[in-house]
């Protein structure tokens, strides 16, 4: 068992890791500010009485230092960020504060604390438009503030891992879906704006002539890729791509989803977006060595119960 400071805690992943450490008999502290995450996600959390919440933002030394301080974890699993490409490229000075500033905060906190281990909520976006199959050793080429910030992130956390002797993890999620997260917002993953499109009796759209394809991992395993990477013994410093290594084409999500939905219009065809990444397929090979992480929940499965909890 041991002390986990969650950032991002409400967020989607962020409480769906959680819950998780909380099942696993782990301490946990969460850290959110709620710009994008919801006091709703952490219901489950706040049943536990080894769980605390910090209403607060990790950007913010003078607040989160502290919080530090009081609660001493082993690990810190900073999930908080600002997580839309478009508003990276629309706001790029809060983009800077949100994704590489507070990256520096966390560093100095587990630095000036003594936390031995970070896991770092990195992004495919590293990579840029890279074919797959993507090897965590491929050219990174960020084609966004975003992608950009989250691999300046690593570097930090990388530079720090070197100097101070703390074990930095930079998990490079690929298309995270599942429960909570909100097909709304304007950085929603397409199986929730499809999910959402279909269960109100709409036709998806597809940007594109559906074979684009994408490496879509339920959050479920995302979780427990976090747990492992912050409190398996022995681990080295590293970066693993988050992953299944499974290509899907948008098209045949489309078609999978439409079963659930009997009578349900096909998808609507639209001219293909500006940037768009053409194929994004992971490697999940370092993780399976470095963390023993294995993805475990078929596409099919973990659609059924995004559909259930809609």
């Amino acid at each position: 068992m041991s002390r986990i400071l969650v950032t991002g805690a409400a967020g989607f992943i962020g409480s769906h890791t959680v819950d998780l450490l909380l099942a696993e008999h782990h301490t946990v502290a969460g850290l959110d500010n709620f710009r994008t995450g919801r006091p709703e996600n952490l219901v489950l959390a706040h049943g536990h009485h080894r769980f605390s919440f910090h209403g607060a933002d990790v950007a913010d030394a003078t607040g989160f230092e502290p919080i530090v301080a009081a609660f001493r974890p082993e690990a810190i699993i900073h999930l908080a960020a600002l997580v839309s490409v478009p508003e990276s490229i629309a706001e790029p000075v809060l983009n800077h504060r949100l994704n590489l500033h507070a990256t520096h905060v966390v560093a100095e906190a587990a630095r000036r604390y003594r936390v031995g281990r970070i896991v770092f909520a990195s992004s495919a976006a590293v990579y840029g438009d890279a074919a797959p199959p993507i090897h965590e050793n491929v050219p990174k080429v960020p084609l966004s503030p975003y992608g950009a910030a989250k691999f300046a992130s690593e570097i930090i956390l990388l530079g720090h891992a070197a100097a101070f002797g703390a074990v930095v993890r930079c998990q490079r999620y690929f298309n995270v879906y599942g429960p909570r997260q909100d097909p709304g917002s304007p950085y929603s993953g397409v199986i929730s704006v499809f999910a959402q499109r279909y269960a109100a009796g709409q036709a998806p759209t597809i940007f594109g002539d559906g074979e684009q394809t994408r490496d879509f991992i339920s959050v479920h395993d995302v979780a427990r890729a976090n747990a492992r990477a912050a409190t398996t013994p022995g681990l080295a410093t590293g970066a693993a791509n988050i992953c299944t290594g499974r290509p899907v084409s948008l098209k045949a999500l489309a078609e999978i989803l439409a079963r659930h939905f009997p009578g349900a219009a096909g998808p609507v065809y639209a001219a293909a977006r500006a940037g768009d990444i053409r194929h994004s397929c992971g490697v999940p090979a370092a993780a399976m060595a470095e963390i023993g992480f294995r993805p475990k929940v078929p596409l099919e499965t973990g659609l059924a119960e995004l559909l259930q909890v809609k």
